[in-house]
């Protein structure tokens, strides 16, 4: 932890405040998130239906509104931007512990999600534009700080939530109460260094014509979607296998909790190692591909499993319900950690350096649809596997996936379409 503690003060101050600023916002989330279902199905007594609309209107909120606060933070700056959704989480948070009514809820869920959408892509074209050249070692530090607060957040939240539901909305509340002001006291404003011309130059709806005509990013968002739904399964797919065959007891309880501590404590102490090592041995695209094909033989061990009778009981059972999805989490946290620095460095380097945080927005809202879709296949495959006898199947499909996905980037690799788009200098000197 030192090591990482010496490489964040190597960056510039605003760099330092947007890692801690990511670390207080995942502590904040995952603090409250996790445990907002119980609370409305249990003291609320909410129906099922409305709870999933609840927690669905977040969801939708984020994605659906990610391209405009990309589009927001280009045209007006990122800091403004990043202290907006702060604020929204702020009140949003507040009001699901001190509310009850459906429509409350609903507007509170919201605005939680929209203030994803907001400070995200403006945080992430930040870093990117004040870490330079260093900017994939800045994107792994990045990385440790987002996960060491998805790992300490539902800790803290359970904590609190065993006090009550309200204390933890508070407590989470406050915590991006003080976020707010640290930033607004000492983040600097920041933009991108041709905001102004090209707001000056080009109305929102031309921008995004031009995005969407930019087919290298496009293709990669699209190559991309596979990475999120294989690592989205450390939420879905490893914990139902735990549980299918560990039970609801004590031992799949801790099972579970095995999953999610493999992933982070993983991250944590091994990112910056992993993308060194990449970075010195290959070149972006490979590195992408590489991450790829790591995340799907996480799930030859799931796979493998099948081939084996499950014991009645006793410490086989334990066994086998813990360690292939523990050893599955593991294998999905090093290829998320070998792709991740070099697919955000990617999205930047796909833009031309042109309307950073617009990109950004517009790849989270396209990762995000296909993480919904994918999440909706993998549970068909779940429920199909169970009914028909064919425990291999979801595992067989996200290899498939994994495949399929690291063919068509080693496809934009060697074409060099993961290259930077040419620009022309001069004329954009003229028009200066």
């Amino acid at each position: 932890m030192k090591s990482i503690l010496a490489q964040v003060r190597t960056y510039e101050r605003s760099v330092q405040l947007l890692m801690v600023n990511q670390f207080s916002i995942n502590l904040g989330f995952y603090m409250l998130m996790p445990y907002l279902a119980a609370h409305l199905a249990g003291p609320l007594g909410l129906a099922g239906w409305l709870v999933g609309l609840i927690l669905g209107v977040r969801n939708f909120s984020q994605q659906g509104m990610f391209l405009v606060g990309g589009t927001l933070a280009d045209r007006l700056g990122y800091k403004p931007m990043i202290i907006a959704g702060l604020v929204l989480r702020i009140v949003g948070f507040a009001t699901l512990g001190l509310v009850e009514s459906v429509p409350a809820l609903l507007a509170a869920s919201a605005a939680t999600g929209l203030a994803g959408a907001l400070f995200n892509p403006a945080v992430r074209a930040y870093l990117a534009a004040d870490a330079g050249e260093r900017r994939v070692e800045a994107f792994a530090l990045f990385n440790v700080f987002y996960q060491a607060g998805i790992l300490l957040g539902p800790l803290v939240g359970m904590l609190l939530t065993g006090v009550s539901f309200r204390v933890t909305c508070l407590v989470a509340s406050g915590i991006f109460a003080l976020l707010s002001i640290v930033q607004i006291r000492a983040l600097p404003a920041r933009r991108g260094d041709d905001a102004k011309r090209e707001q000056d130059q080009e109305g929102v709806l031309s921008q995004w014509r031009g995005i969407l005509a930019n087919r290298p990013f496009l293709l990669f968002s699209l190559a991309m979607i596979g990475s999120y739904v294989m690592s989205f399964q450390v939420y879905l797919a490893l914990p139902l296998e735990v549980r299918r065959l560990g039970g609801d007891g004590t031992f799949g309880t801790a099972a579970v909790a095995l999953l999610f501590a493999v992933s982070g404590l993983s991250t944590i102490l091994g990112q910056t190692k992993v993308t060194a090592w990449c970075k010195a041995r290959m070149e972006p695209g490979r590195a992408l591909v590489w991450g790829l094909l790591i995340m799907g033989v996480a799930f030859v061990p799931l796979l493998a499993a099948t081939a084996i009778p499950v014991p009645d009981g006793g410490v086989g059972l334990w066994l086998l319900a813990a360690v292939p999805p523990a050893l599955s989490a593991l294998l999905l946290a090093l290829g998320t950690m070998i792709a991740y620095p070099f697919e955000m460095d990617t999205i930047v380097r796909l833009s031309g350096d042109r309307l950073v945080a617009t990109h950004y927005g517009l790849y989270n809202t396209i990762c995000g649809i296909g993480i919904t879709l994918g999440n909706l296949l993998t549970g068909v495959a779940l429920d199909t596997a169970r009914d028909a006898g064919m425990s291999a199947l979801p595992w067989m499909a996200l290899l498939v996936l994994s495949l399929g996905c690291a063919a068509a980037l080693y496809g934009l690799h060697r074409t060099g379409r993961l290259a930077p788009p040419v620009r022309d200098t001069q004329s954009e000197l003229a028009t200066a």
